[in-house]
């Protein structure tokens, strides 16, 4: 999914690679627009699509469906989820830019606690903790954990432990942690604990999290 925040084309153009359905959220057609990229359909509110994109008959855009949906309580990230059925989904766009789009994104990964979705920034790509999640990472790799609810969890392969750590997002978070190399292992068994690892970890996060690809 491509949102209308900060965004690289080689990020979408990465994650095309392993999620190769392009579904737009609203203004994130602008993006798609510019870079020459089709999606196979745009999702929103249409409170931020260009007029002139959409006016185009032979732009990217000609003839891409289109679904309006008028619901303010939800974020166009949320209105796309709400109806794209996908168990892995790449979000691009919608780090970056505005604190608040930004925090309303991650609360969306944890509300839709039973699917694959995963973020991409500049910096860094940030998921919900599944479980269990085991990834092969080098070591002194950033491994930061943030608690949207409160979370327990335990690990393997952190250069601090955290079993036993009662995460709480107005108290203890794990930021900054870092892998001993190897297989680093996170079983979380309460609450919502969102990882963040450097950006050049995508594909390999992807692989971790979704189906074979």
């Amino acid at each position: 999914m491509l949102g209308g925040g900060a965004a690289r084309e080689s990020d979408l153009r990465e994650s095309l690679d392993f999620a190769p359905l392009l579904v737009c959220a609203d203004g994130g057609a602008n993006h798609a627009a510019k870079w020459g990229i089709r999606p196979a359909g745009i999702i929103g509110d249409m409170d931020s699509l260009s007029a002139d994109l959409s006016a185009q008959t032979d732009a990217p855009l000609a003839g891409v469906p289109v679904m309006e949906v008028d619901d303010q309580n939800n974020t166009d990230f949320e209105k796309c989820l709400s109806v794209v059925g996908a168990s892995l989904v790449i979000g691009v766009g919608f780090l970056g830019k505005r604190l608040d789009h930004q925090l309303a994104a991650l609360n969306a990964v944890c509300k839709h606690a039973g699917r694959s979705i995963v973020l991409v920034g500049e910096q860094d790509v940030v998921f919900r903790a599944p479980p269990v999640f085991t990834l092969d990472l080098p070591a002194g790799t950033r491994v930061s954990l943030h608690p949207w609810t409160g979370a327990q969890a335990r690990s393997e392969g952190l250069r601090w432990p955290v079993a036993g750590l009662d995460f709480q997002p107005d108290g203890r978070i794990g930021s900054s942690n870092a892998a001993t190399g190897g297989a680093m292992r996170i079983e979380t068994y309460a609450g919502h604990l969102l990882v963040m690892l450097p950006r050049q970890f995508l594909g390999a996060v992807v692989k971790a999290l979704g189906p074979a690809v």
